[in-house]
């Protein structure tokens, strides 16, 4: 077990955008989240970017938006093609961002007057996919 080691490698993350608006006061309002990802690839450091955009709402309270970015690598040794470096990136490197992004929306959302928000689980592969519809759709 010592030896499994992940060949993908999170080199840097920042928070590209952390946004509250507060719209009135506490509700019972359901609070609805919009999710994205996007994936880019540095040719010539061989870095691959990926992106989460949060939105979130709750009627009649407040809107955000939060905007994580991760940078990835492959350790040298890797012979992986570019078909599966591609799926270890739009599939793992979500994963890895996600709990970034949920800890962040919690902290956004613990102030005065506002209910902590702990977000869902969000189906990784159901973004990818759609991500990738769009793309397709572009074209």
């Amino acid at each position: 077990m010592d030896n499994i080691k992940s060949v993908l490698k999170l080199n840097k993350l920042v928070f590209d955008r952390i946004e509250f608006i507060r719209q009135g006061f506490k509700n019972e309002n359901q609070t609805e989240y919009r999710i994205e990802a996007h994936f880019a690839k540095n040719h010539d450091e061989n870095i691959y970017r990926v992106t989460l955009i949060l939105n979130g709402e709750k009627k009649e309270e407040f809107v955000f938006t939060i905007k994580l970015t991760g940078y990835f690598s492959f350790e040298e040794v890797t012979t992986l093609d570019e078909d599966t470096k591609n799926e270890l990136i739009s599939k793992n490197a979500v994963a890895i961002l996600m709990p970034y992004m949920r800890s962040q929306v919690s902290l956004l959302t613990a102030q005065p007057e506002v209910d902590c928000i702990v977000l869902p689980p969000f189906n990784i592969n159901n973004i990818i996919k759609e991500e990738n519809a769009v793309k397709k759709q572009e074209q």
